[in-house]
């Protein structure tokens, strides 16, 4: 059986685990720039994201690298998609409120929803946005507001935002002091991060 190799290490390991969020994630989709997808990686990592959907059917998953923030792709559990229907409908019938990022008439300020709810958001391609396949799935649509001439974000820096806001709220109705996990959810997860 796995053990971490240090008390201050198991320590850690579980202080992590028991502020993960099981019903806070992403879906990343066809986003093809390893860069940012390992940078959205470090993000869930950071704002206690356990698990993120990988949604690629018109290109290829990235190839991430070891060092820097691909680094953090061995603590955010992932699923692969290719099929927007069986996607959705998942993430559905397992009480998620799903979101997407985009520019549409009906979009609403990130700040508008409650993140505090089971809450999964997708992020398009860096060119395309969001497929027209997922965007008929998920027609409700957040936006970041900003002051400059520009008119969107990086994606990878996007997901750092959304995913802020979703801590913050989050943090405030006290959903990272409470552990989202089982004991025993969590002592197996104890047992397989000690052997990583």
């Amino acid at each position: 059986m796995p053990e971490c190799r240090t008390d201050d290490r198991k320590a850690r390991v579980r202080q992590v685990l028991m502020r993960r969020q099981k019903d806070l994630r992403l879906v990343v989709a066809n986003i093809h720039d390893p860069h940012n997808v390992s940078a959205i990686l470090r993000s869930c990592d950071a704002f206690g994201v356990h698990e993120i959907d990988l949604y690629y059917t018109d290109t290829a998953f990235p190839n991430l690298g070891a060092k820097s923030s691909a680094s953090a792709r061995k603590w955010v559990a992932q699923r692969r998609h290719s099929d927007a229907a069986a996607l959705a409908g998942d993430l559905r019938a397992r009480g998620f409120q799903l979101l997407s990022t985009g520019f549409s008439e009906t979009a609403r300020p990130l700040t508008h929803w409650d993140l505090t709810r089971p809450t999964a958001i997708v992020l398009g391609n860096e060119h395309r946005g969001v497929s027209p396949e997922l965007e008929a799935l998920v027609p409700d649509q957040i936006f970041i507001p900003m002051m400059g001439m520009v008119q969107s974000l990086n994606v990878s820096v996007a997901a750092a935002i959304i995913l802020y806001e979703a801590f913050r709220q989050r943090s405030a109705a006290g959903l990272y002091d409470t552990p989202s996990f089982s004991e025993a959810e969590i002592a197996a997860m104890e047992h397989d991060w000690c052997a990583r």
